[in-house]
């Protein structure tokens, strides 16, 4: 039996993000990547918070990121 992926991210949206209404995502929406060990989950993570390039400047995606360990 494969062993459980143990290091995650968590992805959320701020209570005021607009795509939390009932009619969209709703209030309770979460994303969740597993990864094998803690540096690729980490590694993924710093990729996840650059800075998106075709973002116009003063664009930041709405969203919230966290390291969760299973």
């Amino acid at each position: 039996m494969a062993e459980a992926k143990q290091y995650g991210i968590r992805v959320t949206l701020p209570t005021t993000d607009p795509m939390r209404a009932p009619h969209l995502l709703g209030e309770d929406w979460e994303a969740l990547r597993w990864f094998d060990s803690e540096e690729e989950r980490d590694a993924v993570y710093e990729d996840m918070n650059r800075r998106i390039e075709y973002y116009r400047d003063g664009d930041n995606p709405s969203r919230i990121l966290s390291k969760i360990e299973g």
